[in-house]
C-alpha cells in the first residue's frame, strides 16, 4: 500500500482545535469537517490541498483534546498520510481507528519542506522524497494495522472479521 502527495508542514504542538476549530464541532459529517480543517493555522490550506497530499509535522501532532473529529477533517480533506516526530496518544490512537495512516519518523520531519512531493509505502516504511531525492525510514505498520488502514478504520475492519455481520457490535 502506497500513497504520494504533496507535503504541507507544520511545526511543534499542533493541537485538535489548531486541526479542525472547536466552533465547527456541531456536526459529524466528514465533508462538512473537511471545509474548516486548519483554517486558523494554515488559510490556504483547504484550497490547496489534493486527494493524496501528506502533512508532514514535528513534535506532538495532534495535542489537545481527545476529539476524533481532527483526524476525520484530515482525511475527509484528502489528507492521506500524517508523518511526524511524535503525536499525541489519543491522536495516534483516532487516526488508526478512522483508518487514517500515521508514521513516526524524525528524519523525514526534519528534512521534508512544504511543497516537497511525497511517497510513502507503508508496508515498508520507507518515504521518498521525490524532490529532494531522500529516502527516511519509519516503522512499517504490522499487518493488522494494514488491515485496518484499507478497511478504512476499525469499525469496518471488525465488521470485515465478523462476516459484514454488526451482531454484538
Amino acid at each position: 500500500m502506497k500513497v504520494q502527495g504533496k507535503a504541507f508542514k507544520y511545526g511543534n504542538d499542533i493541537d485538535t482545535d489548531a486541526i479542525i476549530p472547536a466552533r465547527h464541532l456541531n456536526t459529524t459529517a466528514p465533508e462538512e469537517l473537511a471545509m474548516h480543517c486548519m483554517e486558523d493555522t494554515d488559510k490556504n490550506f483547504i484550497n490547496e490541498v489534493k486527494n493524496g497530499d501528506i502533512i508532514v509535522a514535528l513534535k506532538n501532532f495532534g495535542c489537545g483534546s481527545s476529539r476524533e473529529h481532527a483526524p476525520i477533517a484530515l482525511k475527509a480533506a484528502g489528507i492521506s498520510c500524517v508523518i511526524a516526530k511524535s503525536y499525541a496518544r489519543i491522536f495516534y490512537r483516532n487516526s488508526f481507528n478512522i483508518g487514517l495512516p500515521i508514521l513516526e519518523c524524525e528524519s523525514a520531519a526534519d528534512r521534508i519542506d512544504a511543497g516537497d512531493e511525497i511517497s510513502v509505502d507503508f508496508e515498508t516504511g520507507v518515504i521518498s522524497n521525490i524532490t529532494k531525492r531522500e529516502e527516511y525510514k519509519a516503522e512499517p505498520f504490522p499487518e493488522f494495522i494494514q488491515q485496518i488502514i484499507k478497511c478504512d478504520g476499525l469499525v469496518e475492519y471488525v465488521k470485515s472479521k465478523l462476516g459484514g455481520s454488526n451482531s454484538g457490535l
